[in-house]
């Protein structure tokens, strides 16, 4: 009897090991991002997660601002920065997409320089670092606020991005005008894409003609030819644009976004007004359907007004196929901290602390501790609002992307 016991539970720790083994070699997913801002993009065999998925996710995120405050509370004891906990809950999420579009709204050239916030920004290097860390690939550093200091900090900033393993384009601010005139695409799911970035207006007048992507219908327009000629099928192109703290579309973000749809790019990501604007489907001169997002809010940062603290995250489905957007969804988030009334009162900014960037279905325990005047349901209700202003964008949850 104890020898076929013992001849059982070694059988058992066999077969238990090969469940194991089976596992690590099969099931764990595979890393989908690779560097390919200043190479060409590599062909490999397709792993077994991606043959048995059908669709390419994407998933795009508001504005990442450097502000005094998250600044403030991201300094630790020893001088160092880490916004990594501030926005924790968002890795899951993010892991679960092959492309992450993030938006760096702000400067981040680096302690070399001093760090500053609202109105001239530059912040931390651990700030872009721990984006990327999150699960940002594909990066838009074209804002009104690039041009807050010089081309040094701006060539810091690309110089930093260089550093970064891990993304997909980075694109938006230069260090020549060979840098600015290049067309950054890559490959996923054997879908060729392009990522085009500008911005529409400047706070500061930029110091050369190449630190930034200023946007102009010819400039737009020669990068998207060329972006065909390489064989990008899907291409995407984010604007900085639109009038600040309005949830309304103005005439330019109009005007442009069809111009762009009759280029036949595929999917226009906008931001600028910090706030949620509607989403549209265009049709372009040459047939294509194009998807607009007008304004995607906020992402990681420290406004005031509840309107760019209840924002949210755009997920697409792309069939790599077809080179079409086969489904739109949209993840709201709840951006909060901790203030006291009486801070509130006094608006004592640098006091508010326990930033965390959270989806809206886990936010109730922490917005008890804010002092905003509003409901989580009447924030509900105006995102779902302003997203269906031009056609249908349901809500989705964590658990609908599979987590």
């Amino acid at each position: 009897m104890i020898r076929h016991k013992r001849a059982y539970i070694a059988l058992s720790i066999t077969v238990i090991v090969a469940v194991v083994v089976g596992y690590v070699l099969v099931v764990r997913k595979p890393s989908h991002r690779n560097d390919t801002t200043s190479k060409a993009p590599t062909k490999s065999s397709p792993s077994k997660e991606q043959a048995k998925r059908t669709t390419t996710r994407l998933i795009a995120t508001g504005d990442t601002i450097g502000h005094d405050a998250l600044n403030n509370a991201a300094k630790q004891a020893d001088g160092t920065y880490t916004y990594a906990a501030f926005m924790d809950q968002m890795k899951p999420i993010l892991s679960s997409s092959q492309i992450n579009f993030c938006n760096q709204s702000t400067l981040v050239g680096g302690e070399q320089f001093p760090i500053t916030g609202y109105p001239s920004f530059n912040a931390p290097t651990a700030l872009a670092k721990d984006m990327a860390g999150v699960g940002c690939n594909l990066i838009n550093t074209a804002s009104n606020h690039s041009s807050d200091k010089t081309q040094e900090v701006i060539d810091a900033n690309v110089a930093l991005w260089d550093t970064i393993p891990g993304t997909l384009a980075v694109v938006g601010q230069n260090r020549s005008l060979s840098e600015k005139n290049k067309v950054h695409t890559f490959d996923v799911d054997g879908l060729t894409y392009a990522f085009l970035a500008y911005t529409t207006y400047s706070n500061s007048p930029p110091a050369t003609n190449y630190g930034v992507n200023m946007y102009s219908r010819d400039f737009a327009t020669a990068q998207i030819t060329e972006a065909k000629q390489r064989g990008a099928k899907f291409i995407i192109v984010s604007m900085r644009w639109g009038t600040e703290y309005s949830q309304g579309v103005n005439a330019q973000q109009l005007a442009e976004s069809q111009y762009l749809a009759d280029q036949g790019v595929k999917l226009i990501l906008g931001h600028g007004p910090h706030v949620l604007e509607p989403v549209k489907k265009l049709q372009g001169a040459g047939g294509n359907e194009t998807l607009v997002w007008y304004g995607l809010g906020n992402f990681l940062h420290a406004q005031l007004e509840s309107e760019t603290l209840f924002n949210g995250l755009a997920v697409m489905e792309i069939d790599p196929k077809t080179a079409t957007i086969s489904s739109v969804g949209f993840l709201p988030t709840y951006m909060h901290y901790d203030w006291t009334a009486d801070q509130a009162a006094r608006q004592d900014l640098l006091a508010r602390k326990n930033f965390e960037l959270v989806t809206l279905e886990t936010a109730e325990p922490l917005f008890s501790h804010s002092q905003l005047k509003t409901t989580i349901d009447a924030q509900k209700t105006r995102l779902q609002k302003t997203l269906n202003t031009y056609t249908t964008v349901p809500f989705v949850t964590a658990k609908d992307l599979g987590l």
